[in-house]
């Protein structure tokens, strides 16, 4: 079965960038989504983004869940008028357990080369402390930049 085919068939492509189709006719691609762990469960708005998923590893490519258990302990950044609850780390992994016990609904995680995974973004940024990031990342974003973001 041919990825793209099958999502122009639904009506789910619009455009996309040029050679990417050649690319995933040739062999097995890895492609990840993002998941918001901030509740014990996934809701209908993942729907799409699950079965985009399913018909991704069914075409032989390799999908990963990657929920935001780091993101989701910073609260909700989008401008909204109240900041979601920030959750600790006991919280988010019990979410995660549950998101995954979800996701293995619709997902094959042992399955060989194309299992899914599912990879948790605290994982990568729980060692990083405040002077890290000052000192690696944010020497190269100025200040004039960041200020223009915030106001």
């Amino acid at each position: 079965m041919n990825f793209i085919e099958e999502l122009r068939w639904k009506g789910m492509i619009h455009d996309m960038m040029p050679g990417t189709e050649d690319v995933l006719n040739k062999g097995m691609v890895s492609g990840y989504i993002g998941f918001d762990p901030t509740a014990d469960s996934l809701h209908i708005g993942n729907l799409v983004q699950i079965v985009l998923l399913m018909n991704f590893q069914r075409c032989g490519h390799k999908p990963i869940a990657l929920v935001g258990g780091a993101t989701g302990m910073v609260g909700d950044p989008s401008g909204k008028s109240e900041e979601r609850n920030l959750l600790n780390e006991e919280i988010l992994n019990h979410n995660v357990a549950c998101v995954k016990k979800q996701l293995e609904k619709f997902l094959d995680f042992d399955c060989g080369p194309n299992s899914a995974e599912m990879v948790n973004n605290y994982d990568w940024f729980k060692g990083m402390s405040f002077l890290d990031f000052i000192r690696d990342t944010g020497k190269h974003i100025s200040v004039n930049y960041m200020m223009a973001k915030i106001l």
